[in-house]
């Protein structure tokens, strides 16, 4: 695992390597994720490879409007 290191600036704002932007498809005006993991922070790019990796990702939970449609049913025998 290679790592970089960049200042925080006093408006909070943080610089992503040139290589790292590079890299990971991230362009002006590419939304990022803060994730909080446990004491550790991940950046998450919302790229389209990012996005495509996610499909399928809830195949197997209810879909929302599933829950919502039968919650609708429970709610008219009521």
């Amino acid at each position: 695992m290679r790592h970089s290191v960049s200042k925080v600036t006093s408006k909070g704002q943080l610089v992503i390597p040139s290589k790292l932007r590079k890299k990971l498809g991230i362009r002006k005006g590419t939304q990022v994720a803060f994730i909080e993991e446990g004491k550790r922070l991940v950046i998450q790019p919302i790229t389209p490879d990012y996005v495509r990796s996610l499909r399928g990702s809830l195949k197997g939970t209810a879909s929302a409007l599933r829950v919502i449609l039968q919650d609708h049913k429970k709610d008219r025998k009521l």
